[in-house]
């Protein structure tokens, strides 16, 4: 029984780091596109 709680903790880890990913990918984009907006004419 006590591989359960490490399953557990794994999960989380690689739940939290996709999140963590995918939210700095967001604020990256976000950044770009806001920049790329007012280069334009």
């Amino acid at each position: 029984m006590d591989w359960i709680p490490i399953v557990f903790i794994a999960f989380k880890v690689l739940v939290f780091g996709t999140c963590m990913f995918f939210a700095i990918k967001w604020h990256y984009d976000q950044g770009k596109k806001k920049q790329n907006d007012s280069n334009e004419p």
